[in-house]
């Protein structure tokens, strides 16, 4: 038992005021007996004796009512904490992402997490809860109680320290108060496994959330594995984490209408085929029919009139081998000679191939430093009867290490970095350790120490290499130097360094991470390019140049869909976004040997816990109660007992 105001029980010590007066009143007498009284002798031994029984019962009820009314007032309760007087704060994270879309036995993990928070806390009760989205503060669930029922599904998942730190910073700073926080969720495995920091100040309940059910199919991706003149086969991923095989049927839509359809049998995955004409732009969708998630049931894409990208060639020899790479169907191929070379071209233009030049003036080199600034790319191929001081103030200006004079020696080109951009998207199939190396007998020697390595001769110096938007090659490739044009290295090379001079948008992004990507586009001052889905218009970041620009997604989109670029009321293109698939994989940890927290499977029974753990039994009134009965005890007695 413990006391609102324990130090009221000091008045314990008035109980030795009755005391002391009623053994004043028992004090001894001398007593004489006449011989006429002397009959009624008995009578009166036994009157005094029932007197005097009388008043130690009237004394004990005296001293048991005083004391009920001190421990009255002492307000005492019963409490498995101190928490009579002490401040209690609560503050919930409800996760609301994707993989609570899930089934349990009283329907979607999340909306039955929901309605049992609604109920399990009283109306007007203070506390703070945050979701993935959403923060609410010192609030009350008749406030919040219809954001809740409309909370959606967030693609934004919090990592467990984030929720975590977001949590605790909903606490006040009062050290005496009793914090609760509370987690509500499936607790998917993620590459984070959930831990906590010991807090003495924080009680920490685990709430994790059962399934029915954990198995899940979906679509994991989708990309163009042929082209023709014709046509586009695209291929759908899908993945399964059944135990048995099953039949799926998948559907293509453009423009929401039915394209196509296929049944595939899946276990662990499996592909569906899909053939589309290349001479339209398509809106499209994949979708499957699955019960458990439905985030993952479909995936959007998006196929647009490819924009032609516009490469200039600066070259005094013969440059056919680039009019066989840079074809009329995807490129705008350019060829002047120093002495006709304009360098107002260069704002037209998003490739720039420098094609073994002897001189390189300071203008040119400024008009370039310009070009790259405005988001160009040069293509640097040196002669080997070059001006190696202009090649060097050339290298200088884009922070390249200097050539040293050229050296007459056979290499061989025998390093490929396969995970530099330009060969990492289906160039090789597999890495290849034994090829037709491609060799110089001429080469300016160079390091590395400031570039990227692409390409490498067998000393490891740079054959190819890329700084920023600039690429360059060490040594000439013309057919009396070396046999690079005869490998079929060098229409890759040239052809994805043409790509990524214009970054067109891909079949697809995905929500969450930094996405980018290049609109081909002349805009006037102060123009806006927005992205447009049904109702949802977003401004992304973008970044002007000649003759594009360069719009950053990053976390802008929330939804996924099929988004229309446009300028003002014109659309440009389309670009499509999806949800990140890692949740789609219904794995999850085992909390039971996490020790400092407090494991549930129900938000009922959570919150039950809490309440008892924190539950006060006030027992001032069965005192008050007490004092009356010993009241009327003494009462009774006094009149009733002889």
């Amino acid at each position: 038992m413990q006391f609102k105001n324990p130090e009221l029980l000091y008045a314990l010590f008035l109980l030795l005021i009755p005391i002391i007066v009623h053994l004043f009143q028992l004090r001894k007498f001398q007593k004489e007996y006449f011989t006429n009284v002397a009959i009624l002798k008995k009578v009166q031994l036994q009157t005094r004796k029932s007197q005097l029984i009388k008043k130690w019962l009237v004394l004990l009820t005296r001293l048991l009512l005083l004391t009920a009314i001190i421990i009255a007032f002492t307000q005492p309760y019963f409490s498995k904490t101190n928490s009579f007087n002490t401040e209690k704060e609560t503050v919930i994270y409800l996760d609301n992402s994707f993989s609570m879309q899930a089934k349990g036995n009283n329907g979607p993990l999340l909306k039955r997490a929901i309605q049992d928070i609604i109920t399990s806390i009283d109306e007007n009760e203070k506390f703070s809860l945050i979701t993935n989205t959403d923060s609410y503060r010192n609030t009350t669930i008749k406030a919040i109680k219809n954001e809740l029922l409309q909370l959606e599904y967030s693609s934004n998942q919090l990592s467990y320290d984030a929720a975590l730190l977001k949590a605790k910073k909903l606490f006040s700073n009062k050290a005496n108060s009793i914090k609760n926080l509370i987690f509500v969720s499936d607790f998917q495995q993620k590459t984070q496994e959930f831990s906590i920091e010991k807090d003495s100040s924080i009680t920490l309940s685990a709430i994790q959330l059962n399934l029915v059910s954990k198995t899940n199919a979906f679509i994991d991706s989708l990309y163009i594995s042929k082209q023709n003149a014709t046509n586009y086969e695209l291929t759908a991923l899908l993945k399964s984490n059944q135990t048995t095989t099953i039949n799926l049927p998948v559907s293509l839509y453009n423009n929401d209408q039915l394209v196509s359809k296929v049944s595939v049998e899946i276990k662990d995955e499996n592909k569906a085929i899909f053939t589309i004409p290349n001479n339209q732009t398509t809106k499209g969708k994949i979708t499957i029919d699955e019960a458990q998630l439905q985030f993952d049931n479909t995936l959007y894409f998006s196929i647009n009139t490819p924009s032609k990208i516009n490469v200039l060639a600066v070259s005094n020899d013969d440059a056919n081998y680039l009019n066989g790479i840079f074809t009329e169907d995807e490129f705008n191929f350019t060829k002047k000679t120093p002495n006709t070379l304009d360098y107002a071209l260069f704002d037209t233009q998003n490739l720039v191939i420098l094609n073994e030049i002897e001189n390189l003036p300071n203008t040119l080199i400024t008009a370039l430093k310009v070009f790259t600034d405005k988001g160009g790319v040069v293509a640097f191929i040196p002669n080997i009867k070059g001006n190696l001081s202009d090649y060097n103030r050339f290298l200088q200006q884009f922070n390249f290490s200097v050539f040293n004079s050229i050296l007459e020696q056979e290499k061989r080109i025998t390093s490929i970095n396969y995970a530099h951009p330009i060969y990492a998207n289906g160039v090789f199939e597999k890495r290849i350790d034994n090829f037709q190396y491609p060799k110089v007998n001429l080469y300016f020697p160079q390091n590395t120490s400031q570039s990227t390595a692409i390409l490498q001769f067998e000393d490891n110096k740079p054959f190819l290499s890329q700084r920023n938007n600039v690429f360059v090659f060490s040594a000439a490739i013309n057919e009396d130097n070396s046999n690079f044009k005869n490998i079929n290295l060098i229409v890759p090379t040239f052809y994805n360094i043409a790509k990524q001079s214009l970054n067109t948008a891909q079949l697809y992004y995905t929500i969450g991470q930094n996405n980018q990507f290049d609109v081909s586009v002349n805009l006037k001052p102060d123009t806006v390019l927005t992205l447009v889905n049904n109702d949802e218009s977003l401004i992304p970041e973008q970044q002007y140049y000649n003759n594009k620009v360069v719009i950053k997604t990053n976390d802008l989109t929330e939804n996924a869909g099929v988004y229309e670029v446009k300028n003002k009321n014109e659309i440009l293109e389309y670009v499509s976004f999806n949800y990140n698939r890692n949740e789609s994989d219904l794995t999850y940890q085992n909390l039971e040997n996490i020790e400092g927290i407090n494991v549930s499977n129900s938000v009922k029974e959570a919150f039950n816990t809490i309440k008892n753990d924190t539950k006060v039994n006030e027992l001032w009134k069965w005192f008050v109660i007490l004092a009356l009965v010993f009241l009327i005890i003494e009462m009774l007695i006094l009149k009733y007992f002889k």
